[in-house]
């Protein structure tokens, strides 16, 4: 496993962003960068291996603050829109650096071949030239990958009734669009020290998402040291005023927010 992580969070807002198309709310209207929230994706890297999170409609946006290198591996935790709707704009990597490989499960792998159609056609002489040529791999829970000195452990949680891929690198993990998560999934959680996690809201629970308590509840079990908040709404409050509201290690992360593990 590589000694050190650096983790980039180049979105960290739920499926709508913020601000919000025609809110005019205190947040919606806030100045602060910490309240402008674009959909979310990471990147983990260490000096050798780049490694994707989602590339929602966002990506391009995100991915032109951050050095232009290859991307080894990108890893989906589920194909909806908000987080796999700018795969395409991947092309300049494919271009740069040959085919992109793609994990995820089974269910967003078919998705994705369903969502891009003219990435995979039947017959490989009708790939429509300037494409972005993806290598489409399907992963299990808790069989682990490894790309250069990272090692992950993919870990499934539930969202709503979807099963969904969250990922663990060693002492980080990263989970998004989380509601529920069977029992023995904790095991795989046991020992991370830093979690990112999503937490839609304050109150008004949610079909789909946990919400702020839930996600203090997971790191409280998990004994996690640090946490960062992601996927979150404007009714969060203003970023600095919210971020009183929680305990001590808890904090609402914040597009282009760097951690080192």
């Amino acid at each position: 496993m590589s000694k050190s992580l650096h983790i980039t969070l180049l979105g960290t807002g739920t499926s709508q962003g913020v601000p919000v198309l025609g809110c005019e709310c205190d947040v919606c209207r806030s100045q602060d960068p910490r309240d402008h929230r674009l959909r979310c994706a990471a990147l983990i890297e260490d000096e050798h291996t780049r490694i994707l999170i989602d590339a929602g409609p966002d990506i391009r946006q995100q991915l032109l603050q951050v050095p232009f290198r290859k991307i080894d591996a990108v890893l989906v935790t589920h194909a909806h829109y908000d987080h796999v709707g700018g795969m395409d704009d991947l092309r300049p990597y494919c271009k740069a650096f040959g085919d992109i490989n793609i994990f995820g499960n089974e269910t967003a792998i078919v998705s994705l071949r369903q969502m891009l159609p003219y990435c995979f056609p039947k017959d490989a002489s009708l790939l429509y030239p300037g494409v972005p040529k993806l290598k489409l791999h399907s992963i299990k829970p808790h069989e682990k990958l490894s790309f250069g000195e990272i090692e992950i452990t993919p870990i499934s949680v539930m969202h709503d009734k979807l099963p969904i891929l969250g990922y663990r690198f060693g002492k980080f993990a990263y989970i998004t669009d989380m509601k529920s998560m069977d029992n023995e999934e904790y095991t795989y959680l046991s020992g991370v020290k830093v979690l990112v996690v999503n937490a839609l809201r304050f109150d008004k629970p949610h079909h789909s998402h946990q919400l702020v308590d839930d996600a203090i509840a997971l790191a409280q079990k998990i004994n996690a040291q640090k946490v960062y908040l992601i996927h979150v709404t404007h009714d969060i409050g203003i970023h600095c005023e919210a971020n009183k509201k929680l305990p001590e290690g808890i904090c609402f992360a914040y597009d282009g927010m760097c951690i080192d593990v």
